[in-house]
């Protein structure tokens, strides 16, 4: 649970089709406790390693205290 209300989910989502078996990434944004909703994606392995260094080096940055690049 975020300190803003949301449940955060991450989880795999697999299409098991014979001839060619999907995996994917699942992000769930749940709504916050008042009703605002909530959302849902769903990433390519390749997508959820992006958004997973793009999330760290924003972290890092919090941590710091310094400035992001526009």
């Amino acid at each position: 649970m975020t300190t803003c209300g949301r449940q955060v989910a991450v989880k795999r989502l697999l299409l098991a089709i014979p001839e060619r078996p999907i995996s994917r990434v699942t992000l769930d944004v749940g709504p916050v406790v008042r009703g605002e909703p909530g959302l849902w994606a769903s990433l390519t392995v390749d997508e959820a390693r992006d958004l997973a260094r793009r999330l760290l080096a924003q972290a890092a940055l919090a941590d710091t205290g310094a400035p992001t690049a526009k």
